[in-house]
């Protein structure tokens, strides 16, 4: 253990000295209040130290005390519907202790030591064990099955283990390796945050995440295991973007993240959240859920762990064969903690005062998704698929940090300020977005949903892309100048925009949409447009058509029930093909 004393303090920096036998990561305690640091550069016996707590009143001279230990996160059960800081702090047992104003000097365990589980073993005395085995259950929640593994890096026979009610920190099975060496296992393992979690091989991203929202399952899927970026201005709704994909994915665990944004928004997040009915359970959305909260006015300095907080908690429920869904929001806080350090350390700024090491650091957390095959000797799949929100300065993506993070990311779902104002939402601008995981997706959808899902998707695509382009025209020379198949194009389009891509998040039936309906929805619209190109070629009048009282029941499509999907959809299949039928005898007589 290393003591040093304080020799400079600049805001979360500090500056001490005396601390030669101190590594690089390490935690320390600083000062006589014990407030929590990390070692982030060494000089000689010089060590610069972020400090996760307010540092006003802070003097040279004062200790500064090594624990030897990194910066880890206690995982096991309790995680589950905990709300923490991003040192993972647990807030309401701090609440207990200072009241709705956090003291600092805190120490609070992030698991609850009192607390009694009971744990099912799963594992015989005598079984032969290793790192990420499965050798007991603890039931967390209603919704959530706890699986106790085997910590990375022990392995060899299991000489005790017994069923029970026990707390996080007893012994619960004792394995004995091939040396003699006895290891007690306890429901709860420690992980350093700034090192990913192993696992045997990643897998190829060929399945998508189905979220239910259909400007993103259709025209912009993310792959399980994927990454995707959000980045839009100011009131774009990036928020209720990653709402929406914590309610709706399809992951087993979310663990959401609120680094750096308004403390009024992730108060939004503790109310919903457990208000929520989870739709494949019809339990509370929090029973599967873990809220990491480092709100803007928070120090700046934990806003860095906050990030590394959560993915490693993700890392650790992927391990257990779930899927899990991470939602950073967002990682430009993020980043202005980076900046805001590296101004401190004074290094050599890079392009806006970010540090040159931005894009790496993006990259090392980006990384650590994936769909995978995970440790243990029965090989299972778990995948951790991470959404981080970017809130570029007045919605200009060439700014740093979306530029960095469009270098890493396969999804991009470009929040448009423009579509937002229309009180279109959510506002996916489908002329700047795009996923890269489609090619790799392509088989999954026909062989999953429909063989001409993906013919449907690229008609559907290329008739925006056209919409776009003839309101150049109409701006220059007006709608007469267009021919009666280009106006029809605009209708179609607009039927798109309108009826198939905008959708209603609290509406109780158009918040989500099933692939299945998605399929049915895009069939609608494109035999619209294909029914009404063959009758104008049979002399219909163009009005008519773009008139026809059938459009309002296509338009109202999204909000039939999942069962009534196909019956719905055959009789307004029916009266379209009459609707036209009766245009085309019109336009004879």
């Amino acid at each position: 253990m290393s003591t040093g004393v304080i020799k400079k303090v600049a805001g979360p920096l500090v500056i001490a000295e005396g601390m030669r036998d101190c590594n690089m990561y390490d935690v320390v305690h600083v000062s006589n209040m014990n407030l929590i640091g990390e070692v982030i550069e060494m000089h000689g016996d010089r060590a610069s130290i972020q400090v996760y707590e307010e540092t006003s009143g802070l003097g040279p001279g004062e200790p500064v005390v090594s624990t030897g230990n990194q910066l880890s996160v206690e995982l096991g059960p309790g995680l589950i519907e905990s709300i923490y800081d991003g040192i993972q702090r647990p807030l309401d047992d701090i609440m207990k202790i200072s009241g709705n104003n956090l003291s600092r000097g805190i120490s609070v365990p992030a698991l609850k030591r009192d607390k009694v589980w009971q744990f099912s073993a799963t594992a015989k005395v005598g079984n032969k064990v290793m790192g990420g085995d499965v050798i007991g259950t603890v039931q967390e929640t209603e919704i959530v099955l706890h699986k106790i593994m085997v910590p990375t890096g022990i392995s060899g026979v299991i000489k005790e283990i017994k069923s029970g009610g026990y707390k996080v920190t007893d012994t619960v099975a004792v394995v004995e390796n091939e040396k003699g060496e006895r290891h007690e296992l306890s429901l709860m393992q420690k992980w350093p945050v700034r090192i990913g979690r192993p696992y045997q091989k990643k897998l190829s991203p060929d399945m998508p995440l189905i979220t239910g929202q259909r400007v993103i399952d259709t025209l912009f899927p993310i792959a399980k295991g994927g990454v995707a970026s959000v980045p839009g201005p100011f009131g774009s709704g990036k928020t209720v973007v990653q709402h929406q994909l914590a309610k709706w994915a399809e992951a087993d665990i979310v663990v959401y993240i609120g680094c750096g944004e308004r403390g009024n928004e992730m108060t939004d997040v503790l109310n919903e959240f457990p208000e929520l009915l989870d739709p494949k359970t019809g339990h509370s959305l929090m029973e599967r859920t873990v809220l990491i909260a480092n709100t803007s006015d928070m120090p700046v300095a934990a806003r860095e762990a906050s990030i590394y907080t959560g993915i490693t908690i993700a890392e650790y429920f992927r391990d257990m064969g779930y899927s899990v869904a991470l939602m950073a929001d967002s990682t430009s806080r993020w980043a202005e903690a980076l900046r805001e350090m590296s101004g401190r350390l004074e290094e050599m700024p890079g392009e806006e005062g970010y540090p040159a090491y931005l894009g790496s650091r993006l990259a090392q957390f980006y990384e650590r998704a994936g769909r995978v095959i995970t440790l243990g000797s029965k090989e299972q799949e778990g995948s951790l698929s991470v959404i981080g929100a970017v809130s570029p300065p007045g919605g200009d993506i060439s700014e740093p940090v979306s530029q960095a993070t469009l270098r890493i990311v396969k999804v991009f779902w470009g929040l448009d300020a423009g579509l937002a104002y229309k009180r279109h939402f959510p506002a996916v601008n489908w002329l700047t977005s795009y996923s890269l995981y489609v090619d790799t997706m392509a088989n999954w959808y026909k062989e999953n949903v429909a063989s001409d899902w993906m013919n449907l998707r690229a008609r559907i695509m290329s008739l925006l892309q056209e919409e776009s382009e003839l309101e150049e025209i109409v701006k220059l020379v007006g709608m007469d100048a267009l021919s009666d198949i280009d106006r029809v194009k605009l209708e179609a389009a607009r039927s798109i925009r309108e009826d198939f891509l905008h959708q209603n998040a609290f509406h109780e039936t158009d918040t989500y949409t099933t692939l299945n309906k998605q399929y049915h929805m895009m069939q609608l619209v494109m035999a619209f447009f294909d029914k009404c190109v063959a009758a104008l070629s049979k002399g219909a009048q163009l009005n008519a058509l773009i008139n026809m009282p059938i459009r309002e029941r296509i338009g109202r499509f999204k909000y039939v029930q999942e069962n009534e999907v196909e019956q719905h959809y055959q009789d307004i299949l029916h009266n379209l093909d009459v609707d036209i039928d009766n245009i085309i005898k019109k336009g004879d007589d």
